[in-house]
Order: C-alpha cells, then structure tokens, then sequence
C-alpha cells in the first residue's frame, strides 16, 4: 500500500540495517492533510513525505526537518549515507540548517572531514530547547552548528521534555529536602541522616535479591558516606569503591573488565553490555559527563543518566548495581549540596517499584539485547557475537530513566525520609513517657518503644508472649500500652 510506508528515520532503520532502535513515534504516510503526531507514530501527508524512490539522504533531510532529533538514527543512518550527495546538496545551499546538521553529524558519524565550502548563516542549536533537555553549548562554527546536547559529540545520551518530567523538576525536590532538614534540629538530623544510609543499604541489596551480611552493611554504609566527596570519578576510583560493593574478594575488580558479561534472568540471557573492545570510549564519555559540575543540568537529571548509563555499561564483572545507586547519590549530593551528609534513600523507593524500575532498564537494554546473538556453551558460559554498532552505548534516548529516577527521589523524600521522621518524633515522645514510668533495661525499652509506636500504641498477642518470657508482667505491658496511646494521641510539637 502506498500509505502508510516508513519514512524518515523508521525507514533508514529498515533501508540501510543500521541498528538503530525502532524510532517511538516513527513517521508514516497517511492520508492526511497535514501532520499529525500521535502517541505511537507521526502521520505524514503524502505530499509532504519523500518519494517511493527517494535517496537515503532525503529521508535523513526529513527526519532532521520533520521528525524530533534522534541522534543514535541519524549518526548510525550517516554511517551508511555516501558524503558526495550530501556534499554536492551543501554546496548549493550552504545556508541550510538541515543540510548543516546533516554535515556536522556525518564528521562525527564517520570520524573524516568533509571536502565542502564554509556554511553560512546563524547558528542554531542541534537540540530544540523546547523539545529536549540541553546541556553546556558548544558553537562549531564550520557548520553553523550549536552542540547543546547532554554529554559531548562522542557520548550523548538524550532527554525528550515530556509533560511529566517538566512537572517533576517544577517541583524542585532537592529544594524540598534542604527546606525539610533545615527545619529540624540537628540530633533529629544525625539520626535521620543513619537510617537513610541504613535504608539505602537494605533497599539496593534489595533490589539485586541478596541479604547483607553485618560487615558489608556497614561497608555500604561507609561508602554513602562517601557520597559527599568532592573527588573527580576516574577508574582508579570507581575500581575502589567496586572493591567496596561485593561480597567476596575474588569478586574485586583492579580495573574495567577485560572480558565480556551479561545479564541473566533464570536461563536467559537479558541483555549484554559493549564488548571489552568498545568498553573504554563508552566510560571515558560516562566520566566526563558525570565529572561536569555547574553545567546547567539538573542534578536528579545527572544523577540518573549516570547511574543508568553506569548499569548499561557494566564495566565490571560484579556490583554494577549497587555501585550504579551510589553514583546516583555521589552526583545527586555533590551538584546539589544536600547538607548534613544527607542521601534520600532512592534505593527504597526503587525496590518497592521493580517492575517500573525493570522498564526504565529495558527501554534501553532489550533493543540493544536483539543486536546480540548468543549460544549457550554451558550453564555459566555464553558466546556473545554483537551484530550492532557500539554507536547504540553512546547515543542512547535516557528519557525513561530519568523520569524514573526523578519519581524515586520525590518518593523517597515525601514518603520515606518524611515517615521515618514523624517515627523518630512519635517514638521519641513515647520512649520519654515510658522511661518516667515504667522502669525496664534500655534495650528491652528500645525494643518495645518501637513496637508500640509501629502498631498505634498496641502490643500482639505474639509480641506480649515474647515480653512476658523476657520477664515482663501482664499489667506492666498493660500500662505500657496506655502510656503510649496517651502520648500517640497527643498532637506532635512539630
């Protein structure tokens, strides 16, 4: 049929076997009048789409024209897209926008300069504003082009500015948590600020399905700490704190692996990371983004695209994850300075929504996974053979991820960190009621403070059991309870 034929970047994709991911709203032609964008496509009017025969080239025009810039599509499509066309276009109107874009794009596609005369004109911003996230601008005045991408020309992950990441950075949530710990005195701070890392700790753990032992708990606690470190990520330092997150140590790592890993959910295989050979370039972009400060990004926006594109790369063979939380907490904290040592516990907040975490991965992980072939060899050995572009680790569309990791962090501060608060206040208002009355050892006084506070004032039938073989009397838990229901009741200082 004539309509609804692929045009534009879904039909490079297709036409040139670029391994590109399937665009999320690729243009078709439809028996429109006009454009019309849709959640699912972009209905293009006939008269307005490339000819059945039309080149490569004008199908890349039209993406660049009609279509929201898809940097891994267009870099991967001019990979493929011969430069005389192209250059021969430029020529005869060097003042075009699009045909400067298309230039500047294939010297980074194809790492060569272009015989071609200087563009002229104004120059304009390869990211629309209103359409993306931006970063730091970097002017390139042989094309006429402004580089305000996230990241640099050699690793740039992308941020569409949909309606719900626009109002959640309304919500200025690292502005909330500096409001809310400055409004509290600073005991109530310290102990706020442990159970935090102690949340963070449990939550990230969590999440990779192991328990920690004693000794890696504090560890991991030790290195949130660390979090508030003014110290430049490098490999050295990453292979440090890697040290710091396993278990085991024939599991520490004394560089970036040089073999390959996977990701495996039961007996599949769920997604690969680039190959050792394509691993360096991919970190070396990931650390000069994570290391820029004051670069006008978002510190939740940096905080996620670090994290996430830590996870994609898996540069080690063991506790990528939990180091890829903590580099959310390190960029989060060092750009934002949250005082008092503070991390919001984004980990808890994550382990309560797997599935939504599951999805941000796979927007990346499972098309990048079909560009992979894989043969079992045995239960613990694969043979991954990569059919794609290492381009796809660079160029990579972060929307999901971040607006991910922006709901985590308001979660955690107006649910997590908020509710533990009120805890630490309704039990401190207990604990002082019960101490004055009752008389009963610390810990066991610790113990049933806190049971009484997370159960409104009542003790179970099982907890009075366990009171009871400690040596407590039915009527000491009796008085205990109306003691704390008193002091529950009563309406908080705060």
């Amino acid at each position: 049929m004539a309509h609804h034929r692929k045009v534009g970047y879904a039909h490079l994709r297709e036409r040139l076997s670029t391994g590109a991911f399937e665009p999320s709203q690729p243009a078709k032609v439809y028996p429109v009048q006009k454009f019309v964008r849709l959640s699912d496509c972009v209905q293009v009017p006939e008269h307005a789409a490339p000819a059945s025969d039309a080149s490569a080239l004008e199908h890349l025009l039209f993406a660049l024209k009609h279509e929201e810039l898809d940097l891994q599509a267009a870099i991967l499509a001019l990979k493929k897209i011969d430069p005389v066309p192209l250059v021969e276009q430029f020529s005869q109107a060097t003042s075009s926008s699009y045909l400067q874009q298309a230039c500047f794009l294939w010297e980074i596609a194809n790492q060569q300069t272009l015989n071609a005369p200087p563009a002229k004109g104004a120059t304009k911003p390869l990211f629309d504003p209103n359409l993306f996230l931006t970063g730091p601008s970097s002017k390139y005045t042989r094309w006429r082009v402004d580089f305000n991408g996230i990241g640099s020309i050699q690793y740039s992950p992308t941020v569409r500015l949909t309606p719900e990441i626009k109002a959640l950075l309304a919500e200025d949530i690292l502005g909330q948590a500096r409001e809310f710990i400055q409004s509290m005195d600073p005991d109530m701070v310290e102990r706020a600020v442990r159970w935090a890392y102690l949340s963070e700790t449990e939550g990230s753990y969590a999440i990779e399905r192991e328990a920690p032992t004693g000794n890696r708990t504090e560890a991991f606690a030790k290195l949130l700490a660390r979090a508030h470190e003014e110290i430049l990520l490098t490999e050295e330092y990453l292979v440090e704190l890697q040290n710091l997150t396993v278990q085991s140590a024939m599991d520490q790592a004394v560089e970036y692996r040089n073999q390959q890993n996977w990701l495996r959910r039961d007996s599949s295989i769920t997604y690969v990371p680039p190959a050792p050979e394509h691993l360096l370039p991919v970190m070396e972009g990931l650390l000069t983004l994570a290391n820029q400060k004051d670069n006008g990004i978002h510190p939740l926006v940096l905080g996620s695209l670090v994290s996430f594109g830590f996870v994609f790369a898996h540069p080690f063979m063991d506790g990528n994850g939990r180091l890829s939380r903590f580099l959310f907490h390190k960029i989060a904290c060092r750009n934002a300075n949250l005082p008092n040592g503070l991390v919001l516990p984004i980990s808890t907040a994550m382990a309560r929504h797997e599935g939504h975490y599951l999805r941000a991965l796979k927007s990346f992980s499972a098309p990048a996974r079909d560009l992979w072939t894989v043969a079992k060899v045995s239960d613990l050995e694969y043979d991954c053979a990569f059919e794609g572009s290492p381009e796809i680790y660079h160029f990579w569309d972060a929307t999901q991820c971040v607006q991910f990791g922006l709901e985590m962090a308001k979660e955690a501060l107006q649910r997590d960190l908020h509710e533990e608060v009120h805890f630490l206040g309704r039990f401190d208002r207990v604990y002082s009621r019960l101490n004055k009355a009752i008389d009963m050892n610390n810990n066991l006084m610790n113990l049933i403070t806190r049971l009484l506070v997370q159960n409104d004032g009542a003790l179970s039938i099982s907890k009075r059991k366990m009171f009871i073989a400690k040596g407590c009397t039915e009527e000491l838990l009796n008085e205990a309870e109306q003691i704390a229901q008193e002091a529950l009741n009563e309406e908080s200082p705060d």
